[in-house]
């Protein structure tokens, strides 16, 4: 027999109260979240995250990208960044006419939420359970000061809160980005994009007539879209690892994510090496920046005739794997 979740059992104790109709937001819910304690037909999965909307589309749920409209009843499910979490929360408060719900795990953050939130409003009484809390905030609880906007860093480029390297280009891959060849043929692919870094240094190569940037999270592409201006960048919100293109590149550049919320996951980066040597060409080449302890040489050489490390120090890697057998997956 399942545990039921923390949200099931603030449910049946009357931490939480449900709207007795309208419309209920679930905003930020990660593909495995339990939300079978809300009446599914009244509600809304809203994220930006490929993988999570597709999880969550495929139960049958109604989802979106944004708040569409008014709401009786919003739950925020936490994510790890504060920013982040903030700004959610302002969201929720926003477009909800009744209470929102705030579930979160201590390794996210929500201890450090819930004091905030008890500096300015009156919080229902947490339920703490499975290493996390839930409590409700009032309908009238006002949070606009949370709201977060883009923001420019250095050089230019547009990030948004929660995306990863909001505050500034990631080392890795600034690395990579000069680690690169002038020749990397003329289509090429930028598995896991982000927000655009890689793509726009890459494009500085005249040879190049097509880059396409795959990207899981909304938000970081709507940011490429800024920051990568070039006609011959095509953009794609789409869980990268399932992603396969119109035609196979000459070339996948990336810095695969490693990390599922707060915990290590090399297999996420094994998939994205699946998913590079699936699009591309018999000759094609992979690019790959990775932190030093990542294990993926072995995934690489099952995936490519060729793999050497070209770069690193203690802390970087800069692989190249060449030739990709025929294997589906």
């Amino acid at each position: 027999m399942s545990t039921p979740s923390r949200l099931s059992l603030a449910v049946e104790s009357g931490t939480v109260t449900l709207p007795e109709a309208g419309r209920i937001a679930v905003i930020a819910p990660r593909a495995g979240a339990d939300i079978t304690a809300l009446p599914a037909e009244r509600v809304q999965v809203i994220t930006t995250m490929k993988p999570d909307f597709d999880a969550f589309a495929a139960r049958g749920y109604d989802c979106a990208v944004a708040p569409e409209g008014r709401y009786a009843a919003a739950l925020v499910c936490l994510p790890r960044a504060k920013p982040l979490a903030r700004a959610l929360i302002a969201q929720a408060a926003d477009v909800t006419d009744g209470s929102v719900i705030v579930d979160g795990d201590k390794t996210d953050g929500v201890e450090s939420i819930l004091k905030d939130c008890r500096k300015r409003v009156e919080t229902g009484a947490p339920l703490s359970k499975a290493h996390g809390k839930v409590f409700t905030l009032p309908a009238e609880a006002e949070f606009a000061d949370w709201h977060t906007t883009e923001s420019e860093i250095a050089g230019g480029y547009v990030t948004a809160p929660g995306v990863f390297s909001a505050d500034g280009i990631d080392p890795g891959s600034d690395w990579l980005a000069r680690a690169l060849p002038e020749k990397l043929g003329a289509n090429v692919i930028d598995l896991g994009a982000g927000w655009g870094y890689l793509a726009a240094q890459v494009l500085g190569r005249e040879s190049i007539t097509r880059l396409d940037l795959v990207e899981a999270d909304h938000a970081a592409l709507a940011c490429a879209q800024r920051n990568v201006l070039d006609p011959r960048a095509a953009f794609h919100w789409a869980d990268a690892t399932q992603w396969q293109p119109d035609s196979r590149a000459d070339s996948v550049i990336m810095n695969p994510p490693f990390h599922t919320g707060r915990s290590a996951n090399p297999d996420l980066g094994r998939a994205f090496i699946a998913s590079a040597a699936r699009a591309l060409k018999p000759s094609g080449t992979l690019w790959l920046v990775a932190n030093r302890h990542l294990p993926y040489e072995a995934t690489l050489a099952q995936r490519f005739k060729h793999v050497e490390e070209i770069a690193g120090d203690t802390r970087f890697k800069i692989l190249q794997a060449r030739h990709p057998s025929r294997q589906t997956r």
